[in-house]
């Protein structure tokens, strides 16, 4: 602890402070941590994952695994500011911020185009946390192990604000295979996809959280395997169906061929502010969402100026090393973007 004896009194305090936070949040008892139990905390935290051997089991069995607090209150804090910044004057006033009921008497819901409100794609005009939200390392490393490979590929990223009285969220099970792949979902792990959900703010039942079918629960109300369902097969999924519901930092983990359903907010002048991210194996081409190479006009410098090799791999862009990278390939990429720090290109050469 000798590192921390010329430390001004001030800024001791705000990091003792700061420490006691975290600890706070990831100790489970009431009792008060000491500083050198919270430094041994940070220590052990850094050297481990976010997730667990259980959470990739119950997913590849399962279809769905969540992960309460993988991100924390500290990390969300910036992120949430930019949600309210770019969506919270989208809110319903408060006299039609109330539960918006569409459906025909007896309908589980249906997905229509007004639920499909206030989505935008990476990058974002916002700040550099939220810009590399879904490219943390501990979403690369828990999408690696899911997936069972050593490199993979971001290709999807987009924010979904969510509002009392702007729609009926009431949607009917489904699977998200349609929109990601031209086939279906493979059976190999490498093959496949998974879908992250991160909860900006609390999501609970009143605020439209998920509600899902395991794999175990669709396969013996449908076929084996099966991806698709019948509104005669609605009402079956709907009495096992199980809810989502998490405070902000939750991480949902799910398969694009497990069932699940959009629920309606009820909550009055409820919002709901998520972020979904997905991530296939490095060269699956059978998996495609975002093509980021389509929106250049994008601030792609908020991402460029303060992301790793490691994490702009996840983009597609050659790691340090590659033989794509050249002096001249370097000088024009360098004169296309002058804030990206080029160095560990240039120092691989």
């Amino acid at each position: 602890m000798h590192h921390l004896k010329n430390m001004d009194y001030s800024c001791f305090a705000t990091f003792q402070l700061r420490l006691w936070v975290i600890g706070a949040e990831a100790l489970d008892d009431e009792s008060e941590p000491t500083l050198e139990s919270l430094l041994q905390l940070l220590s052990e935290q850094a050297m481990q994952s976010r997730h667990r051997t259980d959470h990739i089991q119950q997913w590849r069995q399962e279809g769905f695994t969540i992960i309460p607090k993988f991100f924390s209150a500290a990390e969300l804090e910036p992120i949430f500011k930019d949600f309210e910044n770019l969506y919270g004057h989208l809110a319903p006033d408060p006299e039609a911020a109330y539960e918006l009921d569409k459906k025909p008497l007896g309908s589980v819901g249906k997905i229509h185009h007004k639920q499909f409100q206030n989505i935008d794609s990476l990058p974002y005009d916002a700040s550099t946390e939220m810009n590399l939200l879904s490219l943390h390392p501990a979403l690369i490393e828990f999408a690696s192990a899911l997936l069972g490979v050593d490199s993979v590929h971001l290709y999807q990223s987009h924010t979904w604000a969510k509002f009392t009285g702007e729609a009926d969220y009431d949607q009917a099970h489904h699977c998200d295979f349609g929109n990601h792949t031209l086939t279906v979902p493979a059976d190999c792990p490498e093959q496949r996809s998974v879908d992250f959900i991160v909860y900006i703010s609390d999501v609970t039942d009143d605020l439209g959280a998920l509600h899902y079918v395991t794999k175990p629960h669709s396969d013996q109300i449908l076929s084996k395997g099966a991806v698709t369902a019948s509104e005669a097969d609605q009402t079956a999924l709907k009495a096992v169906e199980q809810s989502a519901a998490g405070p902000a930092g939750t991480l949902v983990a799910h398969s694009i061929d497990t069932f699940h359903r959009g629920t309606n907010l009820t909550r009055t002048a409820g919002r709901r502010f998520t972020m979904t991210v997905g991530y296939k194996a490095a060269g699956n081409d059978l998996i495609g969402f975002h093509t980021w190479q389509s929106r250049p006009e994008r601030p792609w410098e908020k991402i460029f100026s303060a992301a790793s090799p490691t994490q702009l791999a996840c983009l597609g862009i050659p790691e340090p090393g590659s033989a794509y990278w050249t002096e001249r390939t370097l000088a024009l990429t360098q004169a296309r973007w002058p804030s990206w720090d080029l160095s560990p290109w240039r120092a691989a050469l």
